[in-house]
């Protein structure tokens, strides 16, 4: 890797490396190591990427169990596998602007392998722990908690997708699909709380606050979920008598 580019992204990312060569490897594709035919072989970041997946997994499951002591281990569990997932690694990736620093084989680079979900997810991983061997686990924390952890909040919607959760309920029961309305915004800019109202058909089902447009769609979803479902359950019950 030019030392330019080097610079460029330790200047995002807001790491400077002492042993630039774990940098170098932690965007290597296994495509450019197999094509490597220099005197010392370039080692690719799949290693790496096995050691980053360990190191995220320990280091987002701390930082959970600190921020949200309240939590239940499941609500915890739910919430880490959606922050080591693919699904909201890809976006942190993207931030970074990791594609245009592969190292990627000539037939991988035709292939378009700078957009590949896998690939940069992938070396996402193996950034991390390249930034765990250089600095240890404090530098590798900061950027797990700035560039993975940083739109975490105790309303976040990976704590519970109850909106997926009452869509897949209602589609089981061909019922109709709920619509989300803001009703309400109060508070100042930075500090805004916004009311959302559910309608399922013609129905009021739910009405909640949250910090966010997201988070308060979430809240209102978890209680129509608990109505609909406290209804399932007497209406089971009239039937059985």
């Amino acid at each position: 890797m030019a030392t330019g580019q080097s610079e460029e992204i330790e200047n995002i990312i807001e790491y400077h490396f002492r042993n630039p060569q774990l940098l170098h490897q932690s965007l290597t594709h296994s495509s450019r190591s197999q094509e490597s035919s220099g005197p010392v072989e370039e080692l690719s970041n799949e290693q790496m990427e096995f050691l980053g997946d360990s190191i995220l997994g320990f280091l987002v499951s701390d930082m959970l169990v600190r921020r949200f002591p309240g939590y239940t281990e499941g609500q915890l569990s739910k919430l880490k596998a959606h922050l080591v997932s693919a699904q909201h690694l890809h976006p942190a990736a993207q931030k970074i602007q990791l594609g245009r620093f592969l190292r990627l084989g000539k037939g991988e680079e035709q292939n378009g392998g700078r957009t590949k979900k896998a690939l940069l997810v992938d070396a996402l991983e193996a950034l991390v722990a390249a930034v765990y061997l250089d600095g240890g686990l404090e530098p590798a924390r900061n950027f797990v908690g700035r560039w993975i952890l940083n739109e975490v909040d105790g309303q976040s919607v990976a704590f519970g997708d109850y909106k997926s959760e009452l869509q897949e309920w209602l589609q089981g029961r061909r019922a109709a699909q709920p619509r989300y309305a803001i009703v309400r915004e109060r508070g100042p800019e930075h500090n805004k709380v916004f009311t959302v109202e559910l309608r399922i058909g013609a129905e009021c089902l739910a009405e909640a606050d949250g910090n966010s447009k997201k988070a308060a769609e979430q809240a209102a979803a978890r209680i129509a979920l608990v109505k609909l479902r406290e209804k399932q359950v007497e209406n089971e019950s009239r039937t059985t008598r």
